[in-house]
């Protein structure tokens, strides 16, 4: 069982400044769990690697069969966290350039996406891109009438129909909704497309683990067993309410602490390009649960060590507003020998005969040490290998140390009041009625 362990040493933050938080902590602690199956909260991915539809989880893999069977790419139209999570897994768990090898290696359909955007220079690309391959899509909104997504699904709808007929295009057609209500319910029962469910008490950015995720994370063949299995152990693991053993609980009150001391910037970190969507997912779960009421710490992300060349100057240097999580991947899956050179014009031979992962490390190692002689304290996030299971725990990890995070901070975590504005301004200057 691969674990997460969670170093706070470069944070100087004492076990006495972690233990101030110990009651409010077993109190916020015994609130989620008071509330995880109440259907009118959003408390239900507390309990769902444990308690998910086993029968829905069924229909997931025999769908993504015959996605797999009957199509080279797999279209997932959603935005924020209809389609984040997905990608973040699919990244994390498949080669770099997955949708740019042959189907041969591949073996399962690329997964593209669309309607995370309103660029018609996106969608035409990626018609273009599609051409005459064979295609499916996934659509998720749990209304159906989220402006991106509505749009991209009428667009890719209507080439289904006109490529295969609307018979044949309402079997490629694979639409994740509310159970009961919404436009893209009822669209879906009118057509009879295969449906699957989001949860009525899991919001959108802590539904990964739901068949908002699995069904696209499955598609790419992914093990989606595994996965949960990972969460899983995350779940049990992290439902011990000892601030001083529970590492998940630990990153929450370490972040508020750097936070009450003027660090209202975290900045996420990785050292392995596959994390890069992972980040992106973290930043709206932190983001979209924490910012409100003139609160919260803003998350931000760099790719290390690609972004120590544009970002790194700022980080070491600029505004002492900043610190930093550190996600480490003790194990990395792949390795690649440093060679000697004869001219040695590089300059880089006294490194011949190390791994690459070696100079990774100690590039890491160096940045850290780095940046908090600047002033900016990291936490580092220890995960002993880059797999389903890890993944499915990490996931875990951040959703409950996040629940636990915006509770301290004072804030509700599971709604996001602030996104519905934009939307009364950009309905009225487009006509649409009602605004």
């Amino acid at each position: 069982m691969a674990k997460i362990s969670l170093n706070l040493s470069n944070t100087g933050i004492g076990e006495k400044d972690i233990l101030v938080y110990k009651e409010q902590v077993e109190n916020i602690h015994k609130d989620l769990e008071r509330r995880a199956n109440d259907q009118d909260d959003f408390v239900g991915w507390l309990e769902l690697p444990t308690k998910y539809d086993k029968e829905e989880f069924a229909r997931i893999k025999e769908a993504a069969k015959r996605i797999s069977k009957d199509s080279d790419i797999l279209v997932v139209i959603g935005i924020g966290g209809s389609y984040l999570g997905a990608r973040a897994v699919i990244e994390a768990l498949t080669s770099s350039f997955y949708n740019m090898l042959p189907h041969k290696q591949r073996k399962f359909p690329k997964i593209l996406y669309a309607g995370n955007n309103l660029s018609a220079g996106y969608i035409n690309d990626l018609i273009e891109v599609i051409g005459d391959s064979d295609f499916s899509v996934n659509v998720i909104s749990k209304s159906g009438t989220t402006t991106e997504p509505a749009i991209a699904f009428r667009i890719f709808r209507e080439i289904l129909e006109n490529k295969y007929g609307i018979e044949e295009a309402r079997s490629r057609i694979y639409v994740t909704t509310d159970k009961e209500k919404g436009a893209l319910k009822q669209l879906a029962d009118e057509e009879g497309y295969e449906q699957f469910v989001i949860p009525d008490n899991v919001g959108g950015r802590y539904s990964v683990l739901t068949a908002v995720g699995l069904l696209p994370i499955a598609a790419a063949g992914v093990d989606i067993d595994k996965l949960m299995q990972g969460a899983q152990q995350a779940q049990k693991e992290y439902s011990n309410v000892s601030l001083k053993e529970n590492a998940c609980y630990r990153y929450a009150v370490a972040r508020n602490i750097l936070n009450k001391n003027k660090k209202d910037i975290e900045i996420l970190v990785n050292y392995e390009p596959k994390l890069h969507y992972f980040t992106e997912w973290w930043k709206q779960l932190y983001g979209e649960s924490e910012g409100k009421d003139l609160k919260g710490i803003f998350p931000a992300g760099i790719d290390c060590t690609t972004d120590l060349h544009s970002m790194g100057q700022y980080i070491q240097e600029g505004k002492r507003s900043l610190f930093e999580t550190v996600i480490n991947i003790e194990n990395p899956a792949s390795s690649l020998k440093i060679n000697s050179d004869d001219d040695n014009l590089d300059g880089i031979n006294y490194l011949a005969g190390k791994d690459l992962n070696f100079v990774n490390q100690k590039a890491m190692e160096g940045v850290i040490e780095a940046h908090v002689s600047g002033d900016v304290p990291n936490i580092v996030v220890n995960v002993e290998k880059l797999n389903e299971e890890t993944v499915g725990r990490l996931i875990y990890f951040f959703e409950k140390s996040c629940a636990i995070s915006g509770n301290i901070l004072g804030v509700n975590p599971f709604n996001q009041p602030g996104v519905e504005k934009y939307k009364a301004n950009m309905f009225k200057l487009l006509g649409k009625p009602g605004y």
